[in-house]
């Protein structure tokens, strides 16, 4: 498996590469996601050595971390957005680019079976039913580390008088408000549907809510290190009932922090 990592990797760079461009913004949104792929890669291998994973799934792990988002860079280049409401779910995407690769007909099925299934559901509102224990599993840790570095992407644009400067593919709604829809699901809990952000406040909202779908203890305490969780907090527009969300938030955050 590893000889067959290191051509894995190697292709994956060169894809990515062919994709630079002269346009400024254009570069700018694939280094962006360059980038995220190799922090997401050293964040499943991480997260699956928490684990205690053997080799061989910790290999799996790092395979998923790698294509996860190779969607992206078609993505981009056949419809010039990272959106996927305005374009093609970008899973589902990149399972259309991994079955063109040659290299996972060296995989076993069953192996093959795993990467799509986690792959498919890195970016999905819920992981899809199946009675399968290890498609959960791997599917939960490319949730985790997918998450985990999307928040060092997008916390230099939390500050509303830094909207303006997201680049056009992340770029938010230029209003501070939180939509009373929003808040509403906020303090009971609930998740919200990401495709329905009306404003920059909104947006915010919806990343304090990924960390109601965060997994793992590990993935968790990483966040609340970094300062990801206060920083977006201290970023909203506050009032009673965002601060009933956010005690509410906090509290499972304790909770995720404790487990094993």
């Amino acid at each position: 498996m590893k000889e067959l990592l290191k051509r894995m990797h190697k292709w994956m760079s060169d894809y990515m590469r062919s994709f630079y461009s002269d346009d400024e913004e254009v570069q700018l949104g694939i280094t962006i996601k360059e980038t995220h792929t190799g922090y997401v890669t050293t964040n499943s291998i991480e997260l699956a050595k928490f684990l205690k994973l053997n080799e061989h799934d910790t290999e799996l792990a790092e395979i998923i971390g790698l294509f996860h988002d190779v969607g992206r860079f078609r993505q981009y280049s056949i419809y010039k957005t990272f959106n996927d409401a305005d374009s093609e779910d970008h899973a589902d995407l990149g399972l259309k680019v991994i079955d063109e690769l040659d290299f996972f007909k060296e995989i076993s099925d069953a192996d093959n079976d795993l990467i799509h299934f986690a792959i498919k559901n890195h970016n999905k509102k819920i992981i899809e039913p199946t009675d399968d224990e290890r498609k959960i599993l791997f599917a939960k840790i490319i949730r985790d580390a997918d998450k985990l570095d999307i928040y060092r992407v997008l916390q230099p644009y939390l500050a509303q008088e830094n909207a303006d400067k997201m680049p056009k593919f992340i770029k938010g709604k230029e209003r501070a408000e939180i939509s009373p829809d929003f808040v509403k699901k906020f303090v009971a809990g609930e998740q919200v549907d990401y495709r329905e952000i009306r404003t920059n406040g909104d947006r915010k909202i919806v990343r304090l809510m990924w960390l109601y779908d965060v997994n793992f203890s590990w993935t968790m305490k990483k966040i609340v290190e970094r300062g990801y969780i206060e920083q977006i907090v201290d970023a909203l527009p506050m009032n009673e009932d965002v601060a009933k969300g956010v005690e509410r938030l906090r509290e499972h955050v304790r909770n995720i922090c404790e487990t094993n």
